[in-house]
């Protein structure tokens, strides 16, 4: 849901053809404790930005952001939301509610709630989450969130995606990369940018991760045969509300395009959108993704901006695992073993789907002392020493 009044506001999202999970009027969310992923906000007296200088660097916005995230247990599983919202939102900013579901002990993507429309899900579930964003221009008063309270439904999924017969690693499309630089700067989520960093931006908050947390990572794979795993910190490049990756009757934005190719791109090689991205700027690459440094040089060993493959982890149904190492990065190996080739890595958090598991060269980490090795893809291997979760996938054959 999108505020945009200098008053305050309640407002009520409406549902048609939508029955409600139960005869409960909500869950009235309790404002004043967030959740541990929240950052750059107060909750004195309603939830408000924080002093922090939290911003989508890659997508050069000068809109200060924050997010106060809800945990929630359904009594009923449900797969639709509306919201009732009471706040102050003065004229420039911006007060955004979504909502997520954890299916399958995967989370789903952030759905926002609009007054015209609501959050739908792609399946029913039981946990959820429930998200406010605050954004404000620098020297603007911040927007005020002062009550909340969700309203659970169940409705047909808007474009329900098939299901994969076989597991796979996710959705994966070819995109144009850039680097995204910015040492020092604050992204979205509230990470410091720091030197040969691993995180990658996309652009749209729909598959944002937290801070700290690799909930949402992708694969990017280069044409020099090397691929990189890094978490999902920053919204940009160009854009801030283009998931290109949904299907086209739940995008976001720019409904029209084929699914897989950003707006960026469709305005640089087509002139979409007079050429000009959501913001009004010229666009001058086709963008669709923003590799921080490390992720660029080091993971894939890129001289340039290149295209690139990007396989979005969120979306797969293979087995998954999230790195845990001591420093910034896992090696990835064409075998299961520290003599064989590093073709790739994996940041720190980064979610992998895993392929399966192999046998190979003990080696001690943070997960204990194993001869485990998770197959990536084709010729790409980690050791399961590195890797939380995964314990599900089956053995390799071959």
């Amino acid at each position: 849901m999108r505020v945009n009044l200098l008053v305050s506001v309640v407002l009520l999202c409406t549902l048609p053809a939508v029955r409600p999970a139960s005869a409960a009027a909500g869950w009235a969310v309790d404002l004043g404790t967030p959740a541990a992923g929240s950052t750059n906000v107060v909750t004195d007296g309603g939830v408000r930005l924080g002093p922090g200088d939290n911003r989508a660097a890659s997508a050069g916005s000068d809109l200060r952001t924050g997010f106060a995230e809800y945990p929630h247990r359904l009594a009923t599983p449900a797969n639709a939301f509306r919201a009732v919202v009471r706040g102050d939102v003065p004229a420039g900013t911006e007060l955004a509610v979504d909502v997520r579901g954890r299916a399958g002990g995967q989370w789903t993507e952030w759905a926002e709630i609009r007054p015209d429309r609501p959050g739908v899900l792609p399946e029913t579930v039981t946990d959820i989450e429930a998200r406010a964003t605050l954004s404000a221009p620098a020297g603007a008063r911040s927007p005020t969130l002062t009550a909340l309270s969700v309203v659970p439904a169940t409705m047909p999924a808007a474009v329900p995606d098939r299901p994969a017969r076989t597991a796979t690693a996710g959705l994966s499309y070819p995109v144009f990369a850039t680097r995204e630089g910015l040492v020092g700067r604050t992204t979205a989520n509230g990470h410091r940018i720091v030197a040969r960093d691993h995180f990658v931006a996309l652009p749209s908050r729909r598959g944002l991760s937290a801070r700290d947390s690799g909930v949402y990572s992708v694969r990017v794979c280069a044409g020099n045969g090397r691929c990189a795993w890094a978490p999902v910190w920053d919204v940009g490049p160009w854009n801030t509300r283009d998931d290109y990756w949904a299907p086209p009757g739940v995008r976001q934005e720019w409904r029209d395009l084929p699914r897989g190719k950003p707006e960026s791109q469709a305005a640089y090689q087509g002139g979409y959108n007079g050429g000009r991205d959501q913001f009004g700027r010229r666009v001058t690459n086709p963008a669709g993704i923003d590799l921080a440094d490390g992720t660029f040089w080091d993971g894939l060993r890129l001289n340039g901006n290149a295209w690139v493959t990007v396989t979005y982890q969120w979306t797969g149904t293979s087995p998954a695992g999230y790195v845990d190492t001591p420093g910034d990065t896992l090696n990835v190996r064409s075998a299961p073993n520290s003599r064989s080739a590093i073709v790739g890595l994996a940041g720190h958090r980064a979610q992998v789907r895993i392929e399966c598991a192999a046998a190979g060269e003990p080696v001690s980490g943070t997960q204990g002392t194993t001869d485990g090795w998770y197959r990536l893809a084709a010729r790409m291997y980690v050791s399961a020493a590195y890797v939380a979760g995964g314990r599900t996938a089956p053995a390799c054959r071959r």
